[in-house]
């Protein structure tokens, strides 16, 4: 059954939506914050009109569980709104928006038929990378022309064990050795008791959640410090898409403030802390493993973006 615009732009002005949101209320802002910058693209208020980058808006609040943006989406496919029409991808969106508490959504998929789930790419689960493809992702070492050196570290036989630990352990969590040794000086100067006002603890300086988090034991222990910091690292560059300088904020900062101000937050701490380690290693990207972590929403509708 094909809709009308009126009927259904009346029926959307006039119903209320009833949402099921995600759990956490900064993750939901976000998501209503993704669907109302799609709105101002889609229907050119205060934007130029932008079909593509609607739906990448909308379909980045839809991966949060966002019933308003499955029925937005929905609405697109079933009137071929800078899309190729599909009835069969508008009613499952429409289902789903339905079991997340929305009447209007629910009401569509009746009106609109269609046969089994068919989802747009964006919202279709990827498939597990292979070995092989997860090595050639991952690529070799980047390198630069005229790379920061470190110094010479003391002759002492401790650290000459820490500085070859490092670089063992570093290797096993894919990390480039240099950006590690870059966050260890910046964090504790390689001082393996060090504790901040904060409670930072240990090499790589691990506050009480994120030990936790990572199932670090003793913070100040270098081993499970060094283990509990690379695995943070390397869950940064993994949620951030590669990207340094987002990976070094969020260390410092949390990723959740990085979320939040889209980019390096303006904490002085945090800006003098990025640029610290930015003098050390100033490399922008780093290899990073796809599956570790989902990534943030902001970041996969940039990339969108640019791509």
């Amino acid at each position: 059954m094909r809709l009308s615009g009126r009927t259904v732009a009346a029926a959307l002005a006039t119903a209320v939506v009833s949402m099921s949101l995600p759990t956490r209320p900064a993750l939901a802002q976000e998501a209503r914050e993704l669907v109302e910058s799609g709105i101002r693209y889609e229907h050119a208020e205060g934007f130029v009109r932008d079909y593509a980058k609607a739906h990448a808006l909308y379909c980045a609040a839809a991966r949060m569980n966002d019933a308003d943006a499955l029925l937005r989406m929905g609405w697109m496919y079933a009137n071929g709104r800078g899309l190729p029409r599909d009835d069969a991808i508008a009613n499952t969106l429409f289902r789903r928006a339905g079991k997340l508490g929305s009447e209007m959504g629910a009401r569509l998929a009746l009106m609109i038929p269609g046969s089994g789930d068919k989802l747009p790419d964006c919202l279709r689960a990827p498939a597990a990378p292979s070995a092989a493809s997860v090595a050639a992702s991952a690529g070799p070492t980047p390198t630069i022309e005229d790379p920061a050196e470190f110094r010479g570290l003391p002759a002492s036989i401790d650290r000459r064990k820490l500085a070859q630990t490092v670089i063992r352990m570093a290797r096993e969590y894919r990390l480039d050795p240099r950006l590690v040794f870059a966050v260890i000086r910046a964090e504790s100067n390689f001082d393996p008791l060090a504790r901040s006002p904060k409670n930072a603890q240990g090499l790589m300086q691990l506050i009480p959640e994120t030990a936790e988090r990572f199932a670090v034991r003793d913070a100040l222990d270098p081993i499970e410090n060094l283990r509990g910091g690379m695995s943070y690292l390397r869950w940064l560059l993994s949620y951030f898409r590669g990207d340094v300088v987002l990976a070094l904020a969020a260390y410092n900062a949390g990723e959740g403030a990085v979320d939040r101000h889209r980019g390096v937050p303006p904490y002085p701490e945090t800006l003098a802390y990025v640029q610290r380690i930015r003098a050390l290693y100033p490399l922008d990207r780093h290899a990073f493993d796809a599956r570790i972590a989902t990534p943030s929403a902001w970041v996969s509708v940039r990339l969108a973006f640019t791509k």
